[in-house]
């Protein structure tokens, strides 16, 4: 079913709850742009192959196609996330824990972005969200297991085939380039550069703009009295694709520099041809993980990627001790979050 911009409004002015959920979601979108999206172009602005404010820009075009074009081709990703939770049958109460989920989200992000550290926001949204189920029915029975199982499959396969890819095809970039001029192949490595990092980019709105486009419509759903969709096809409407591309963008813009130094500068030196290397192997993760419908973290698969491109050359050239502060992060996110919204669902019943 399709939400038409207008009867969205109609729905907002009638119901605050709805409001309120919009503003939280949205708030997730930004703090995803400026600790997440700023992974896609993290190396081509630490190689100085781009300008940083360009970069951003490029990342909002880009992301907005991601979206766009993605959500033409399939919706698969944003319907894991839509049926991940079964909220029960009170439409008014899952709205309370879906705002308390959202809200734990943010939190937990802004922390992590306080330090530098960048956090998987996908990881995070199911944490948050998956809390906030837990509130309601005081039982895991409110997690679709099957569902929740492709988010962990998704894990595993972004944080191995990330370091996997990223060492094979710098290996193979160096094979075919090894007689060549160094000097001679900056050129083409800067100007490739720059259009590996667009594709990272388009593949972040891809995989990313879809898991919070499905909480946006499941928001829409529960202001409307329904708990699903009745089986039907999850359809993304052009205005909230374009309202997620920008708001997203916006945030990367605010704060996306601290988290592009952490992972292009601070955890790797990189050269140009090794963050074109690094690029192209997160973004085929990206896209074969779309296509299947897997959530998966763009974190997760560009800063492995990148780690995989340092490995390369010699062990030693990763900065094992920021990877270690950014593990950690990511182990500590599911529970971390995950009680942060349980948590924040409770208060919030409590109140509202």
């Amino acid at each position: 079913m399709a939400i038409d911009f207008g009867s969205y409004i109609s729905y907002l002015t009638a119901n605050p709850v709805l409001a309120v959920t919009s503003i939280l979601t949205l708030a997730v979108v930004m703090v995803n742009g400026w600790t997440d999206a700023p992974n896609a172009i993290a190396t081509c602005v630490s190689t100085r192959s781009i300008s940083p404010r360009l970069a951003v820009l490029m990342a909002a075009v880009f992301n907005f196609l991601g979206v766009f074009i993605m959500s033409l081709l399939n919706t698969k990703v944003g319907a894991t996330i839509f049926n991940m939770i079964d909220f029960g049958d009170n439409s008014r109460i899952a709205l309370i824990a879906l705002c308390a989920g959202l809200a734990a989200i943010v939190i937990w992000s802004v922390a992590a972005w306080i330090f530098g550290i960048p956090t998987s926001e996908s990881h995070a949204l199911v944490a948050g969200i998956a809390g906030a189920g837990v509130a309601i029915k005081d039982s895991f029975t409110a997690i679709n297991g099957s569902e929740i199982m492709k988010v962990v499959y998704g894990l595993i396969f972004s944080t191995v085939l990330g370091f996997v890819m990223g060492y094979v095809m710098v290996k193979l970039v160096e094979a075919i380039c090894r007689k060549l001029n160094k000097r001679k192949t900056q050129g083409f490595f800067q100007a490739g550069q720059i259009g590996s990092a667009a594709l990272m980019a388009f593949m972040h709105g891809a995989q990313d703009g879809q898991k919070f486009m499905g909480v946006y419509i499941l928001g829409i759903y529960l202001a409307q009295g329904q708990t699903n969709n009745g089986g039907q096809a999850l359809v993304f409407p052009m205005w909230l694709m374009i309202l997620c591309s920008l708001v997203m963008g916006l945030g990367t813009s605010i704060g996306g520099y601290k988290i592009m130094k952490t992972v292009g500068m601070n955890m790797v030196t990189l050269e140009k041809y090794q963050g074109f290397s690094a690029d192209l192997a997160a973004a085929g993760c990206l896209l074969f993980s779309s296509i299947t419908g897997m959530p998966v973290s763009t974190t997760h698969t560009k800063t492995t990627a990148i780690m995989g491109v340092g490995a390369a050359k010699r062990i030693r050239n990763v900065n094992w001790g920021v990877v270690k502060d950014m593990v950690l992060t990511w182990v500590f996110t599911f529970p971390g979050c995950g009680i942060i919204g349980y948590l924040m669902a409770k208060l919030f019943l409590t109140v509202f």
